[in-house]
């Protein structure tokens, strides 16, 4: 009978080790995620677009066009002119359709990141918090949040641009004060479900605070749901504010946005449809990636097929 000797022992365990870690979860994930060839493709569309909406002044280059810029020779919304470089085609002001699009774009990414941004801090940590503590606080965070989710959204958005006036950084905060309200219910959810472990239960006997709970041991094991939740809000906060925008009361100029651009041409849709379409398709673009990657995530993540 052979003896193990103590340097083969270690390095099998250090193999072991090593294959354990290279099949972590997030490997798997990853490798599920990547097996999925519609969010692959999702994703490089995505990161199309991210790319043209950070490079937007390029667009002002490669056509000569500035945003702002009304061309005398192309008033009352031409159709697209290759050799004129308006590609997309103009506005009824004689703008650039397509850099307008571009910059929009940028808007509607701005708008989607800083109130998803705004969601998934808020929305986790008021989740948790209600989650873990549970009793009366719970009860009383809960019903606060059935009161806010009362409110609709044109309601609030009506009152708040009265009060403080029509400015970008208000649509930021009113889109992210109300997506919140759904990410912290999932995240309560998941959080109800963690809170009897044992390793919370640990933490507890040891003398841990509540909030180091939170932070150190709450957040880690729900995170992952909220990111993926969180790719499939931010088309319905880009939605929102498109929807903000079609009522004329979303971004003001000089900036734009493509609700703003879809609203301005569908007055004359029939009979100049390049003032819908542009916006329309980039739109579509951006909903149905983000759709599909939040999609690819969650069954990513899913523990039925891990």
């Amino acid at each position: 009978m052979s003896v193990l000797r103590p340097e083969s022992t270690e390095s099998a365990l250090n193999g072991a080790f090593d294959a354990v870690k290279s099949r972590s979860l997030t490997r798997l994930a990853f490798e599920r995620f990547a097996r999925n060839k519609v969010a692959v493709v999702s994703t490089f569309i995505l990161l199309v677009l991210v790319i043209m909406a950070i490079f937007a002044p390029v667009a002002e280059m490669l056509t000569g066009y500035a945003m702002e810029f009304q061309d005398r020779n192309f008033y009352s919304a031409k159709p697209p002119n290759w050799d004129a470089k308006h590609f997309l085609g103009t506005d009824q002001n004689g703008r650039d359709i397509l850099v307008r699009v571009i910059f929009g774009l940028r808007i509607s990414m701005i708008v989607a990141l800083v109130a998803a941004t705004v969601a998934l801090i808020v929305g986790v940590l008021y989740g948790a918090i209600s989650g873990l503590v549970g009793g009366w606080v719970d009860v009383l965070m809960m019903r606060f949040l059935d009161l806010l989710i009362s409110y609709p959204l044109t309601l609030i958005a009506v009152i708040a641009l009265a009060y403080f006036g029509r400015n970008i950084y208000i649509v930021f905060a009113i889109i992210g004060l109300v997506e919140w309200q759904i990410m912290a219910r999932v995240v309560r959810g998941q959080v109800l479900s963690l809170r009897n472990s044992d390793f919370i239960e640990a933490a507890r006997a040891t003398g841990v605070p509540t909030a180091s709970i939170v932070l150190r041991h709450i957040i880690p094991n729900v995170i992952g749901i909220a990111v993926v939740y969180l790719t499939l809000t931010i088309p319905e906060v880009i939605l929102v504010e498109s929807f903000l925008g079609f009522l004329g009361l979303g971004v003001q100029e000089p900036n734009t946005s493509l609700g703003v651009l879809i609203s301005e041409g569908a007055t004359r849709v029939e009979h100049k449809p390049w003032l819908v379409f542009s916006p329309g398709v980039f739109l579509v673009l951006l909903l149905m990636s983000l759709n599909f990657i939040g999609d690819g995530l969650r069954d990513a993540f899913d523990p039925k097929d891990r």
